[in-house]
């Protein structure tokens, strides 16, 4: 179920060159797990914005966003006090498997945020997560230190070498022990992943969206078992074995 609502920025801040955090205020009854969406609408942008929910707390959103296009630019000049107009709930969230743990999150770049809220939840579950996360340079690197806070074990691997360890997420897995991996970013990546473990887990897909909520169908992906689902609507997460993950 979602909901549409009006929230009103408390904050809009830079994290790096190209990233930023927005913290809003509002009803988010309806954001109740790891790795759901919103959809937001933009003056003069003819479809929502889809960002992923970094953190939320009884009438406190927080969301970080990437600036790629026009639309994620226009956010980046919101001041605090303005308000937008959101979808809330929207998506299938990541899942709290009893019996797990030693979880593994793995992010690469912007798909770190979703593991944020998760790795709050398995920690709280009693699980024990380690994070390893993904980027292009040590410049792009966020919320390696929030993790951290949490008390999650934080590796981080940078394509180029600049800080933690040289190369991709699948380069930083070496000795690290898990039972159950939570992962989120580009599709190349996640076919990586894949590729070198054969433990069980949960992928979220970034995919560009039109309605958000399941009736335009234009975020379809074929699944295992033959048929089709809706990246927005039965996903953005799935498990490991719905995926036709390496074609």
């Amino acid at each position: 179920m979602y909901k549409r609502g009006t929230f009103t920025i408390e904050s809009n801040e830079p994290l790096t060159a190209a990233v930023w955090r927005m913290v809003l205020a509002g009803d988010t009854q309806y954001i109740v797990r790891p790795g759901q969406f919103v959809n937001i609408a933009l003056d003069g942008r003819f479809l929502r914005r889809p960002i992923s929910v970094c953190d939320c707390e009884p009438g406190r959103l927080t969301l970080i966003y990437k600036v790629v296009g026009d639309g994620t630019a226009d956010m980046s000049r919101m001041k605090a006090g303005a308000e937008l107009d959101l979808l809330t709930g929207l998506g299938n969230g990541f899942s709290l498997h009893e019996g797990v743990q030693r979880p593994l999150l793995v992010g690469g770049g912007v798909g770190v945020p979703p593991l944020y809220m998760l790795a709050r939840r398995l920690l709280e579950s009693g699980a024990r997560p380690t994070a390893v996360l993904g980027f292009n340079t040590a410049s792009e690197i966020f919320y390696a230190d929030e993790f951290r806070a949490l008390g999650v074990e934080v590796i981080i691997a940078t394509a180029d070498g600049s800080a933690g360890v040289r190369g991709f997420v699948t380069d930083a897995l070496n000795g690290v022990d898990f039972d159950y991996f939570y992962a989120c970013g580009p599709m190349p990546m996640l076919r990586a992943l894949c590729s070198v473990t054969d433990c069980d887990g949960e992928l979220s897909l970034e995919e560009r969206m039109g309605c958000g909520f399941g009736a335009c169908m234009g975020c379809s992906c074929k699944t295992a078992d033959g048929g089709y689902k809706r990246i927005c609507k039965e996903g953005p997460v799935f498990r490991r074995d719905e995926l036709i993950i390496n074609n």
